[in-house]
C-alpha cells in the first residue's frame, strides 16, 4: 500500500491526499513535521535529505515534492483525465501546477503565516498588506483564465491543475482579511466543493 509521509495540516501534503481520493489509491499515512515529529530526524532524512513533506513510498518508489508526487500518482496509474499524455495538453496543466508551485506560494506566504499560522515573525502590517495584495493579484490572473476556462483551471474538465491551484485558492478565501470581488474564483471555489475529495481535504484545516 502507498504510504504518505506528512502531517494533513500542509497544503502540500494534501494535494498528495486529495490526489489519492480522486484516483482511488488506499494509503497509510505517517505524521511527520508541524507540531508532530521533526523532519530533521534521522529516520524522515533517510527518506528525504530536504527535511520537507510529503514524501510516499509506493512500493519501493519514494518521492518527494508534492507537485511531483501529484504528476506520478496520475501518471503512474494512467489517468489520462488528470494529467494527459498528449505534451501540449500536459504542459498547459503542468504550467499551472508549477505557478502554483511558485508564485502563489511564493506570493501568499508572509500574509499566510501570519494571519493563519500566527506567527510572530511574520506580524509586520506592511509586510501583510503586501502579501496579501500579491496574492490577490495572482488570484485575479486565474479568474481572467476562469472567466473563458470552461469550469476548472485547465479547461472544461477537472485535472491535476486543479488540485495544486483548488487548494492555494481555498487558502485565499481563509485568509481573514476582506476578499476582492473574484465572480469567476467564486465559481470554481464552489465546483470545487463539489468534490469529495476537495470536501475532506480541502477545507477544516489551517492552511
Amino acid at each position: 500500500m502507498l504510504k504518505v509521509y506528512g502531517q494533513p495540516n500542509s497544503i502540500n501534503v494534501r494535494k498528495v491526499l486529495w490526489a489519492c481520493e480522486e484516483i482511488g489509491i488506499g494509503f497509510e499515512r505517517e505524521d511527520w513535521g508541524g507540531t508532530t515529529r521533526p523532519t530533521a530526524d534521522p529516520v524522515f532524512k533517510a527518506l528525504n535529505p530536504f527535511s520537507l513533506i510529503p514524501v510516499i513510498d509506493d512500493g519501493g518508489v519514494v518521492l518527494r515534492e508534492s507537485n511531483a508526487i501529484v504528476r506520478y500518482l496520475a501518471a503512474s496509474r494512467e489517468r489520462s483525465d488528470l494529467l494527459p499524455a498528449d505534451p501540449v495538453q500536459r504542459a498547459r496543466i503542468e504550467a499551472w501546477m508549477d505557478w502554483q508551485g511558485s508564485d502563489v506560494s511564493s506570493a501568499c506566504r508572509y500574509v499566510f503565516l501570519g494571519l493563519l499560522r500566527n506567527r510572530a515573525d511574520c506580524q509586520d502590517p506592511a509586510q501583510l498588506e503586501a502579501s496579501d495584495q500579491a496574492f490577490t493579484r495572482l488570484m485575479a490572473l486565474a479568474d481572467q483564465e476562469l472567466a473563458s476556462s470552461g469550469g476548472y483551471i485547465a479547461g472544461p474538465a477537472f485535472t491535476a491543475a486543479d488540485i495544486c491551484v483548488g487548494l492555494s485558492v481555498r487558502r485565499w478565501f481563509a485568509i481573514p482579511r476582506p476578499r476582492a470581488d473574484l465572480p469567476n474564483i467564486k465559481r470554481y471555489y464552489d465546483l470545487l466543493n463539489e468534490r469529495p475529495g476537495f470536501q475532506k481535504y480541502g477545507s477544516g484545516f489551517a492552511s
